[in-house]
Formats: structure tokens, sequence, C-alpha cells
């Protein structure tokens, strides 16, 4: 048996064995960070309704802290162009399982601002513009109401992801501010809060678009993952120690051939 072959081997098993453990403790990492995550949207998702964040603290908000924070506002929907988004279910929302679209309006704030409002999904498909045009134009009023819901911030299209299309005012994700800009929202200046709002409250009579409490479904598959990448650690180690035992053996009966011959 040479040795630089079981030493180049077992290097190697060596660094794949590393490699697998360290990522099999990698996604126990990501478990813990992932319970603690669920653990924070459960309670601002829980909590009671605070006041919508003042423009001047706009600038300040994140994802990380401020997502599905719960507020309460009083807005006026404008008579502009909406937006529809399309959908082909929730995994926050329990009551979406079809495919339809989410109601994406502006809403003018006291002070002038407009804070962009997913006022609710309407079950149909993304071609049908008009039907949405109905639904959506009866909810705007000439007074301000209250609106209660969850601050959500801008999704990024993948490489997957079509393309939106101005003409029918569809798109594929929630970038709020994307639409702001391709339907004239942001005319005359007024500034748009970098979040928009996923309304729970107040349902229409009609109940289209249809509003609805948040609820977290963040999959949590990091156990079973690191299950597999130790499962493969201790696989490799059981092939190497295979490997390194039909070797000795080869090594074992090459010596006893050459012992045999010699006596001859």
């Amino acid at each position: 048996m040479r040795r630089h072959n079981v030493a180049g081997f077992g290097l190697f098993t060596l660094v794949m064995v590393a490699l697998l453990v360290w990522l099999g403790g990698w996604q126990l990492q990501r478990r813990v960070e992932k319970h603690t995550l669920i653990a924070a949207l459960s309670e601002r998702l829980a909590a009671a309704p605070g006041p919508l964040p003042s423009p001047s603290q706009w600038n300040a908000l994140t994802p990380a802290k401020d997502e599905f924070r719960r507020v309460s506002f009083a807005a006026t929907y404008e008579s502009r162009p909406d937006a529809m988004v399309y959908s082909s279910g929730s995994g926050i929302r329990e009551d979406i399982s079809s495919p339809g679209t989410w109601a994406f309006m502006p809403a003018r704030l006291p002070g002038g601002e407009t804070v962009v409002v997913n006022a609710g999904f309407v079950q149909n498909t993304m071609q049908d513009r008009e039907q949405q045009d109905r639904t959506v134009a009866r909810l705007v009023t000439k007074g301000p109401v209250t609106l209660t819901g969850y601050i959500r911030f801008p999704e990024a299209a993948d490489l997957l992801t079509p393309p939106e299309n101005p003409a029918k005012r569809l798109w594929f994700t929630r970038d709020h501010l994307a639409m702001a800009r391709a339907l004239g929202w942001t005319e005359g200046g007024r500034p748009v809060a970098p979040f928009y709002i996923d309304l729970e409250q107040p349902v229409p009579a009609s109940g289209i678009p249809r509003p609805g409490p948040l609820e977290v479904h963040l999959k949590d598959d990091h156990l079973q993952y690191a299950i597999i990448w130790f499962a493969l650690a201790g696989a490799v180690v059981i092939a190497f120690g295979v490997w390194l035992r039909a070797q000795r053996r080869a090594a074992a009966f090459r010596q006893q051939d050459v012992r045999a011959r010699r006596k001859l």
C-alpha cells in the first residue's frame, strides 16, 4: 500500500468531512436565527397597532426591525390609476390559496405625503383590468379613512420574474416605488413612503379587494438539512474506512504472493 496514496485520500477525506460538518453546523445556526425571526415577527403581528412613523423617520426604517410592524393611521385614497400585482397564492394569508391580484393604491396622508396601500386580494385572472378598476373605484372616497395594516418593504425581481406591463398596470413583484414612478403617483413632488402597507382593516362592504390579517408561515427545514450534512460526513468517513481496509487487504495479499513466489 503506497503511503502517499493513503495520505492524499486521507487529506481529501478530512477536508470533505470538515466542510460537511461546517455545513451541518451552519444549518443549525440558521435554525436558531429562523426561530428568533419567527418569534420576532409573531410578536409584531400580534401587537396592538401603533401610529404610522412620521416622514422624518422613514429613512431610518429597515426590514430587519420594522417589517410587519402593525400600524393604524388616517389617509385618503387618491383617484389615480391603481396597480395590480399578480399572485399565485400567499404564504402569509391563510385565506388566499388561488391565483389573483393584489390591488395597490396610493393614499394621501394629512401632510400631503403618499403611502402606497395593498388594499387586498382580488380573485380574478391577471388580464381582467376592467374588473379591478370597478372594485378599486369603490374604495375612493372624498374624505380620509382609518387604515390598519402592516409595514412591508418592496421586493426585488429575480431572473425568472416576468417584466411588468405598465400599459395594463400589471406587476409581478411588490415594488411599490416602481409603480409610483410608472403611474405618476409622485406627481407634484410629493414624497412616497419607502414602505407600503398590507391592509388588515377596513374590509369593503363588497369584500373586494379582500384585506386581512397576516400570519407567519416561514419554512423551517434547517434541522433536516443539518442531519443530511452530518450523515454525509459520516458516510465519507465510512467510505474512507472501507477503502483503507480494502487497501490494507490488497497490500497484505500482495505481500503473501511475493513470499510465496520467493519460496518457489
